[in-house]
């Protein structure tokens, strides 16, 4: 049987996002949140889509909020009743693809806008 997961304190929990370097998540209402900007519907879409395949890949499920170009993620461990380290893991996960740009000058690099802005 696996042992029962850690469930942070309030007042741990933005020390946890400094250590992770989770900027633009925070804290509310007992939820693990952050809000991300799009350029539009399609990017919208895309970044749910991501979202989602990442949650069900873990198996640990986010609740969003979805408008033309904007989506607001929360999380936190139901079976555990609050924020443990599942949820910094799959903020994580979602933040590094999300917000990834290629490299300039490499062979990936173009002058598109991203999709997904960084900061508002």
């Amino acid at each position: 049987m696996a042992e029962p997961l850690h469930v942070y304190a309030d007042a741990e929990v933005p020390v946890k996002l400094e250590e992770l370097k989770l900027n633009g998540w925070y804290l509310e209402d007992g939820w693990l949140r952050r809000k991300y900007t799009t350029d539009g519907w399609r990017a919208t879409l895309m970044l749910v889509n991501t979202i989602g395949f990442f949650c069900e890949a873990a198996w640990h499920h986010a609740d969003l909020a979805v408008t033309w170009a904007k989506v607001w993620v929360k999380l936190k461990t139901h079976s555990a009743g609050g924020i443990t380290d599942k949820d910094f893991a799959l903020a994580r996960q979602i933040e590094e693809v999300v917000l990834w740009r290629p490299e300039a000058g490499g062979p990936l690099a173009h002058a598109q806008k991203p999709f997904v802005k960084d900061k508002e």
